[in-house]
């Protein structure tokens, strides 16, 4: 069916505003969606298993022409949720609004799946108080972002006679970021250097 007569067959009050702007896009994801679950008239079968959309309920099976009379009386869709089952199973909903319940939950997965990089932080043996603010502020920024920091303390010289000096800044530095992170493991000394993985702490 040609694109321009999409909105015929569906009824979307609250939608058109939001895609105002995008109308190409707006056309583009209506076309995706119906190619996934049919409505109303395209529901070309003669009889459907008709759910309640809000209790979940089976209603039983019914002639497809009076459940689609059902859903227009409600000023509502019959969407077609699963074409496979003898008889397909159909459900009277806003299919606008549920359309937009889906893009919200796609657009929440996508920025849940967004990349994260490995951000890293040195550290000396002898590094000031001021310094150790400054990283500590680049490490915050990076945590927020929601980016994992490997904080790495290097010793040099006879610096490293001394490890008990360089656990103990590692600590400092995490003491200042302590709410927003957490170690991935207690800071490991190997070599000339001691290290600890911070993660970006969950909000509760």
């Amino acid at each position: 069916m040609p694109e321009k007569n999409l909105t015929k067959y569906l009824i979307f009050p609250k939608l058109f505003p939001l895609f105002f702007f995008w109308e190409g896009t707006f056309i583009f994801l209506i076309t995706i969606y119906i190619k996934k679950l049919r409505i109303n008239e395209h529901i070309r079968v003669a009889e459907v298993m008709l759910i309640d959309d809000e209790s979940g309920e089976k209603l039983g099976i019914i002639p497809t022409s009076k459940a689609i009379e059902m859903a227009k009386s409600k000023e509502l869709d019959l969407v077609e949720v699963s074409p496979k089952s003898q008889p397909p199973v159909c459900k009277i909903m806003d299919f606008g609004q549920h359309l937009y319940k889906q893009k919200k939950i796609e657009k929440k997965q996508k920025q849940s799946q967004k990349k994260k990089t490995l951000k890293g932080i040195r550290l000396s043996a002898r590094i000031d108080r001021h310094d150790l603010e400054t990283k500590a502020k680049n490490a915050r920024k990076f945590l927020e972002a929601g980016n994992p920091v490997k904080v790495t303390l290097i010793f040099r010289g006879r610096e490293m006679q001394h490890s008990e000096l360089g656990f103990a800044k590692i600590d400092e530095f995490i003491g200042l970021i302590e709410d927003i992170c957490k170690p991935d493991k207690p800071p490991r000394k190997q070599g000339n250097q001691i290290f600890v993985l911070l993660l970006p702490q969950v909000s509760k």
